[in-house]
């Protein structure tokens, strides 16, 4: 079964809204940003591993969080 997809659209010029299905086009857009914006919170997750990971090798070499944040 194929989802379909619909969306709210607004004419700047009339203030007109319309609701409608998608185009494939558009919901193929639609999906391609959605794929980016997760990639991108991957990657954003992916620093946020990294760097506690790096702090906690840190603190088991036994620096103090002073000399940690020194660094």
């Amino acid at each position: 079964m194929s989802e379909t997809l619909s969306g709210v659209f607004v004419n700047a010029e009339t203030g007109e809204t319309v609701e409608r299905e998608l185009t494939a086009d558009e919901a193929a857009y639609l999906l391609s940003l959605q794929e980016a914006e997760q990639v991108l919170n991957n990657k954003a997750q992916a620093k946020v591993d990294a760097r506690e990971s790096a702090l906690a090798k840190l603190a088991a070499l036994g620096l103090t969080q002073e000399e940690v944040e020194a660094l």
